[in-house]
């Protein structure tokens, strides 16, 4: 895919603000001395860091702590709303990286505080006290690809990232890995904190996605994520991200919840 590694003009340069982002576009590893949000207004973002692969579409929104080295890719034309949380407030939140779900309020805030110039002392801080006792109390829906450490669990991951609709067992890509399917299995549970299924499940619903996004049909986006059929692919899908692939779509041309 098209890749851009100088921030377009519009990439938001301050603290708080938003911008429309290209289709492919990373932003390389950072840091930050305080906490960030960002939300995908339109499109979808992933985030990474050296605990794995965060995905956000626009019903998701990212937080990074501070001190977490992490990158950004853009997937679709992206409307990508940045805010920095200062250090002081950010034991409110969890101390990892983490993906939650966006309801109308927060939305509606997240969008206030990076469209508007603040109009009264004190009201970019109001709000940002909503964001924060919203987050608070929504919880955790982390499409969160966690990334291995073990060679030979590295390997199969490998193999999945290339080919994600590939039908291998666990035994098969085992003996490409090295490695016994007990083996790997355990190491999926250990390292990983999920099944094999479960990870390689997660892993077909972030590139599904991104063809989504991209405005794929659910049917060839199911087919190439490697369900066997567009019903199985509804149904994780609509586990994992909370909506149907159908609903997301609608959504996305819609620019709602």
């Amino acid at each position: 895919m098209p890749e851009t590694r100088q921030p377009p003009p519009r990439w938001p340069a301050k603290p708080r603000g938003g911008g429309w982002i290209p289709h492919g576009y990373h932003l390389t590893p950072h840091s930050h001395a305080q906490g960030q949000l960002v939300y995908a207004a339109a499109g979808a973002l992933a985030t990474t860091t050296e605990r794995g692969t965060w995905v956000a579409p626009f019903n998701r929104v990212t937080w990074t702590p501070p001190g977490f080295v992490h990158s950004h890719r853009m997937y679709g034309r992206t409307d990508a709303r940045l805010i920095a949380v200062p250090a002081d407030r950010c034991g409110e939140l969890v101390a990892r990286p983490s993906v939650f779900a966006v309801s109308p309020l927060l939305r509606e805030v997240l969008l206030a505080l990076t469209d508007r110039d603040e109009a009264r002392p004190g009201a970019h801080d109001r709000l940002l006290a909503v964001v924060i006792d919203e987050l608070a109390e929504s919880p955790e829906q982390s499409l969160h690809l966690p990334e291995p450490r073990d060679d030979r669990l590295r390997a199969v991951t490998d193999l999945l990232h290339a080919d994600p609709g590939r039908a291998a067992t666990l035994v098969e890509l085992g003996r490409i890995a090295g490695a016994s399917e007990r083996t790997l299995s355990r190491l999926f549970h250990t390292e990983l904190g999920m099944s094999f299924h479960r990870w390689r499940t997660t892993l077909r619903i972030h590139h599904a996605l991104v063809h989504l996004t991209n405005g794929w049909s659910v049917t060839g986006t199911a087919v190439e994520c490697g369900w066997s059929n567009p019903s199985s692919f509804i149904d994780a899908f609509t586990e994992v991200v909370g909506q149907t692939p159908g609903r997301y779509q609608a959504n996305l041309r819609g620019g709602t919840q």
